[in-house]
Formats: structure tokens, sequence, C-alpha cells
């Protein structure tokens, strides 16, 4: 009975916080659209940011349900099964966008429990789409896939925002199919090209998990610096000026692991880099992360 009741409130809630918004929806209207009165749904949900939460749960359970499902599809071929889920996705999302965006003006998005089903959506979104790609195409796109999967997101995520808007009125499933023709290109580039990948699984799920983390952080700039010090190894230059350089690159490293590194140390040993006559172009970008 509680159940089918709690489930009752989160279909209502659902609705009245689509048309609504958070802000202006209330317990005591939720409650009257379920013909309860307002205590009986605190007890199942202590506040309107739980509520809200346990809606946003379901909603995206659903979506998960229902784009696995699609893998059954047998039938088809893999790249009209990724285009059909793109399609689906597409449209669930533009239906449910409410509960899909990021929630940065709502007070929300302060609540541990939200926050934890925000990480968690996010990290299963994530896998979704590698699985979309992997299923596509397969082990040929293993050192890539995170890339793809930046690439598809971006793109997905835009032409969302325009739908949403209303700025295009072009049908899901002819959306679907430009985003799936377009991918299918990026795919073929870059199995032909080879080019070394940008993106893994670490910085991905570390970005999705924790993106302005001060550990998240730290643990781009140190890849970073590992891929500076390969660089200095490979650069026309004398056997001592190397050494010099990664002497640099080792005190850097030092002060980012301390508990409270000295900003103006991190400013001058990265200036020091980049004034590099041939460092400089790849060390610029350091001026950015420290």
């Amino acid at each position: 009975m509680e159940t089918l009741k709690r489930q009752q409130i989160v279909n209502t809630a659902m609705e009245i916080f689509k048309e609504k918004g958070y802000v202006a929806a209330s317990m005591k209207e939720i409650a009257e659209a379920c013909g309860m009165a307002k205590g009986s749904i605190y007890k199942l949900f202590p506040s309107k940011e739980e509520l809200f939460t346990a809606v946003f749960v379901a909603c995206h359970q659903t979506m998960f349900t229902r784009a696995r499902e699609l893998d059954f599809e047998q039938q088809s071929p893999p790249k009209e099964r990724l285009r059909r889920k793109i399609e689906f996705q597409l449209q669930y999302m533009l239906e449910n966008y409410y509960f899909t965006s990021e929630f940065k003006e709502l007070p929300v998005k302060d609540n541990e429990h939200f926050i934890a089903a925000w990480k968690k959506k996010r990290v299963t979104l994530l896998q979704l789409h590698r699985d979309f790609f992997y299923e596509a195409y397969g082990e040929k796109i293993e050192t890539y896939i995170w890339d793809i999967v930046i690439i598809f997101r971006g793109m997905l995520r835009e032409y969302l925002s325009y739908a949403i808007q209303k700025v295009i009125s072009l049908p899901m499933a002819e959306l679907s199919g430009f985003i799936e023709e377009r991918m299918d290109a990026v795919v073929r580039d870059i199995v032909e090209n080879k080019p070394t990948p940008v993106m893994n699984q670490k910085n991905v799920y570390f970005n999705e998990l924790n993106p302005v983390d001060p550990h998240t952080r730290v643990a781009t700039i140190q890849s970073f610096l590992d891929s500076l010090e390969e660089q200095i190894g490979d650069l026309p230059m004398a056997e001592h000026l190397q050494k010099e350089l990664i002497d640099v690159i080792r005190m850097l490293r030092e002060e980012l692991m301390q508990m409270n590194p000295n900003q103006t140390l991190l400013r001058v040993y990265a200036s020091y880099l980049e004034n590099s006559p041939v460092l400089g172009p790849y060390a610029r970008q350091l001026r950015y992360m420290i």
C-alpha cells in the first residue's frame, strides 16, 4: 500500500513540477492533487527537495530502462539500433527536459541526496552512451571510445537545447538520423587516421562526478605534465636544457601536492616553461589550468 501511495505522489509531483517549476510548486498543492493531507506526503518525503529527488530518479530510471529495451531489437542492423537509441533519448529528454537539465539555479542542487542521485545519473548516462557506440562499432573503437562519446554528447546537448527552445522544429527521427550519420563520419575518420586519444576513462569519470573538484583539477594538471615531459624528450635541444625543464616540472609537481599550494610559485614555474623558446607552444595551456 505504501509503495502504491509513494508512486502516486511521485507521478503527481512530476506533472506539477513540469507545469509550474520547482519553486512555484508546493507540497500542499501536490497533496491536494493526490487527494491526501499534506502530512501524509511528509511522512514519505520529509521535504520538497526529497520529493523532487524521487521524481528526478524515477524520470531517469524510466529513460534508462526504455533505452536498454532497445538492445533487444536484434533484427535491426547495429547502426539502425544506434539511430533508434539516439531518437529515443532526444524525444524523451525533449518531453522531460525539466528533469534532464543541470538545475544550476534551483535550491535543490545543494541537497546531499539530490547531489548523490545527480552524480549517479551522470555516470549511468555516460555508460549508456559508451555502450551505444561499442554495440554499433565493436572493439575497433576501444582506444577512442571516450573521445567518440564526448563528441556525441556535445552534439546531442547542443541540438537538444535548440529543440527545447523551439529554434529548430525538425522531427526527432530526422534529427537522430542526421546525428547518427555525422557520428558515423567521425568514427570512420578516427579509425582511419588513428589520432592520439584526448580522453580516457579516468578523466571522463572524474569530470562527470566532480566537475569542479580540486582533486580532479590536480589530477588533470599532473596528467598534462606527464605529456609535457614526453614532449621534452623529443625536442631538439641540449641535454642540460632538457634536464632543466624536467627539474622545473618536478618542482611544479611537488608544489601541487602540498596541502595549500603556493599559487605564486605555481605561476612562476608555469611561466618559466611557457617562456622556453621551444616548449612555449606546449606549455601555454598551463596558464589556464593552474
